[in-house]
């Protein structure tokens, strides 16, 4: 059986083991292009009025969307286990869902999920 100071000793171990490691892998001569700032592939070095597709913001928000809705369901599976209100958390995932969808569905017909511009 493990004991704590078993566990902190195995911690600090591998801790150690992961630095060292760390240290003498990367290249420690860099050159000028990673060296340079990155930002979110744009060049740092040109103009910064230059335009830029908005696909990457819708992508964002379609992510955030269903990211929230994943959120919102994964605590389902443990509330069932429990057995607590199994009816009342039934029906709010299936109202979440739904509406989730019926948004889905109103930008797919709306064109917003379009990539041409």
């Amino acid at each position: 059986m493990l004991t704590l100071t078993h566990i902190v000793g195995i911690a600090s171990i591998l801790v150690s083991l992961l630095l060292l490691i760390s240290l003498t892998l990367p290249n420690l001569h860099p050159d000028n292009e990673k060296l340079s700032a990155y930002e979110c592939g744009f060049d740092p070095l040109g103009n910064a009025r230059l335009p830029f597709s908005l696909r990457f913001f819708l992508v964002a928000i379609l992510f955030l969307l269903f990211d929230l809705e994943i959120a919102l369901i994964l605590p389902y599976p443990l509330s069932l286990a429990q057995g607590t209100s199994v009816f009342f958390n039934f029906w709010m995932v299936t109202l979440l869902i739904i509406v989730l969808t019926l948004g889905l569905m109103y930008e797919w017909l709306k064109g917003g999920l379009e990539w041409s511009e």
